[in-house]
């Protein structure tokens, strides 16, 4: 049996990178999936695919995680197909890059939309059934952004700290239900960008900025999936609101 056996979970972000990790990864240890995808619909296709040649049940949602309406549907979507959401893994992040003068309002708002009340939504969405059962695990991917500051990225920095604030307070107030609430930071991860025009002749990292990491390489989507299987299996039982930097060591 897999670390997941018997539990059912929903990946929001699953249709590309480590979002695509994590769902193959949970099937792999057992899971059934809802998993759900803002665009590419090809893509999620494609996960669905893998999912199920590894055993997994899977119910493919196309929705939009920074609409509670939207929220409300899928989660009661998945409720109503397996009977129970174990695990909540939310990968949605939007990674805008402008100067802090430069940044509209407009973008303001996105950002903060999808890095954060995305979370908000699922988390309130899920909490109910969660609680009501006395077991579940709330994940979030909060990347570098959610450790230190960067230039062109005032809103990212700004929606990923408190990102964790709200996986602690999570923590706490689910924490006598039994739920538990954890946050990935990310580093450097060899993902493909979805918006390359953000990063210009960046389209990796550079020589320096490998150097700068102690393992000296980037890691790998399967290096952040397993991870998460930790968090959300019972092997992490005893670990709530608490940030594990999946980084090789950039931030010792």
């Amino acid at each position: 049996m897999g670390q997941l056996t018997g539990k059912v979970a929903l990946v929001a972000g699953a249709g590309r990178n480590n979002g695509k990790a994590i769902s193959m990864a949970f099937a792999r240890e057992g899971a059934d999936l809802i998993l759900v995808a803002r665009e590419k619909k090809d893509a999620l296709t494609e996960v669905v695919k893998e999912c199920e040649s590894l055993g997994a049940k899977v119910l493919p949602i196309m929705a939009d995680v920074s609409d509670h309406p939207q929220v409300e549907r899928l989660v009661q979507q998945g409720i109503d197909r397996f009977g129970q959401i174990d695990v909540l893994m939310s990968c949605a992040g939007h990674r805008a890059h402008q100067d802090f003068w430069q940044i509209s309002y407009e973008e303001w708002d996105k950002t903060l939309a999808v890095n954060l009340n995305a979370l908000f939504y699922l988390a309130k969405a899920v909490a109910p059934s969660m609680m009501k059962r006395k077991s579940g695990s709330i994940i979030a991917l909060g990347g570098q952004a959610s450790v230190t500051a960067q230039p062109q990225r005032a809103h990212v920095i700004a929606s990923k700290h408190a990102l964790f604030g709200l996986i602690k307070a999570l923590a706490l107030e689910l924490g006598p239900y039994n739920v538990r609430a954890n946050l990935i930071a990310l580093m450097t991860i060899e993902n493909v960008r979805a918006n390359p025009e953000w990063y210009g002749a960046h389209t990796g990292p550079t020589e320096a900025e490998l150097a700068a990491i102690p393992l000296k390489r980037a890691g790998k989507p399967q290096e952040v999936a397993n991870v998460a299987v930790f968090l959300a299996s019972e092997q992490s039982s005893y670990v709530t609101g608490d940030r594990i930097l999946c980084g090789g060591g950039k931030y010792i």
